[in-house]
């Protein structure tokens, strides 16, 4: 099952190489295509409704399709803005934010895995 999921992610990283522009890592790019952007058109019910009667061949090819993506990044953007704004203006928020990430986000843990030390196993 994992190795399915970093396959899915290493098709993703293909297709997204040379997209953005800056200092986008790939990681970024991952991130906003797969989990924001996905995310955001999953909310839509005309595209699950779509998806559950078409092929995938025509769902692709969805009139809806097209204006969906340009809605899920608008709404993406506006609330990303939103919540930035928030956390660099309050001290609460960004220590509820750390909080979070060092306790059921596992960030220690998730950057001790990403280590690579030669010879030395991840914990």
């Amino acid at each position: 099952m994992q190795d399915k999921h970093k396959l899915r992610l290493q098709e993703i990283i293909l297709a997204m190489n040379d997209l953005f522009e800056g200092e986008i890592t790939e990681g970024d790019a991952v991130a906003y295509v797969d989990t924001v952007l996905k995310e955001k058109m999953l909310e839509s019910e005309l595209l699950r409704s779509q998806a559950a009667v078409n092929t995938k061949e025509q769902f692709g090819n969805s009139p809806n399709l097209s204006d969906k993506l340009m809605n899920a990044i608008m709404d993406a953007m506006a609330a990303h803005q939103t919540m930035s704004r928030q956390v660099l203006n309050s001290d609460n928020i960004r220590g509820r934010i750390l909080a979070t990430l060092l306790g059921p986000g596992q960030l220690w843990e998730a950057l001790r895995a990403k280590q690579d030390l030669p010879g030395r196993a991840a914990p």
